[in-house]
């Protein structure tokens, strides 16, 4: 009979097992795509994987990486698990609200005015931000990035096309945010799905974007980058962080997720709050 120290040590042989054969397809994943998951949140990482696993009923993680090293549509289907892409418009309204009374006055006398969505995913929160910049009567003067890693999101993302059926809970959250208008006037729809005026595109430019390898495009009024780098581990934050710092122009103004925050960041000193609850910052250095 096996005693409590052998099951301990069995317990911790089969983590071992586990954590090598991640860090195996982590670098598989790298090597062949490019794309750099090795500093993202491990358990998250490791729950995708097993997901990934049961769909595929495959029963070791060593199997799932022999796989995406010899069928690219198996790389592909991983890439996709490992994408962030829970989103809706106007998520968390009272950050809306807060940005559209706290920041927006700031930006009234701005010549032109450069937003970024770091990790927008399919576009809801891109098109919240152009909708309320239309409604403050800036969006003539306004482009924003919209930028993902996942290059099938974007596509989605460029048609501005979401499921009717998401309608409801998205005017509410509207409304919330301080919407001034009937939330209806900005689509059309069809049995299935809403059609969002191609007018709020025409400042929108959507481009690939990996947070993790890729360097700064432009300098920026604003960054938004809402729950994302909580999937990142803390080293990796800092590294984005400083990303974000480098691509902000003085007195430019930070977004963060309500899950996430500065206080831990090595540049925090950098920062003002604006609004501490619904984590705007200002750069002041």
């Amino acid at each position: 009979m096996s005693n409590l120290s052998d099951i301990e040590s069995n317990s911790n042989l089969n983590t071992e097992f586990t954590d090598l054969e991640v860090d195996l397809l982590l670098k598989a994943v790298f090597r062949l795509s490019g794309y750099d998951f090795r500093l993202y949140n491990r358990s998250s990482i490791t729950r995708r994987i097993h997901n990934r696993m049961r769909i595929s009923n495959l029963s070791t993680i060593t199997q799932l990486t022999d796989m995406i090293i010899h069928d690219p549509s198996y790389l592909e289907l991983i890439l996709n698990d490992f994408s962030i892409n829970v989103t809706e418009m106007f998520r968390n309204p009272s950050f809306f609200k807060a940005f559209r009374n706290e920041v927006i006055p700031k930006l009234r006398d701005y010549p032109e005015i450069r937003i970024w969505h770091a990790g927008c995913a399919s576009g809801e929160e891109v098109f919240s931000m152009a909708i309320l910049m239309e409604e403050e009567g800036l969006m003539e003067k306004t482009t924003i990035y919209a930028t993902d890693m996942n290059e099938d999101v974007l596509e989605k993302a460029k048609n501005g096309v979401f499921p009717i059926h998401k309608m409801q809970a998205y005017t509410k959250n509207y409304q919330l945010a301080g919407g001034k208008e009937s939330f209806s006037k900005y689509y059309k729809t069809d049995r299935q799905n809403a059609y969002f005026h191609n007018s709020l595109l025409k400042n929108i430019s959507f481009a690939q974007h990996n947070l993790v390898t890729d360097q700064s495009f432009n300098e920026f009024h604003i960054i938004i980058c809402r729950n994302v780098l909580i999937y990142f581990t803390q080293l990796l934050q800092n590294q984005v962080h400083s990303l974000f710092y480098e691509s902000l122009m003085a007195d430019g103004f930070l977004g963060l997720g309500d899950k996430e925050t500065l206080r831990f960041i090595d540049i925090m000193s950098n920062y003002k709050e604006v609004n501490g609850t619904e984590r705007i910052y200002q750069k002041i250095k």
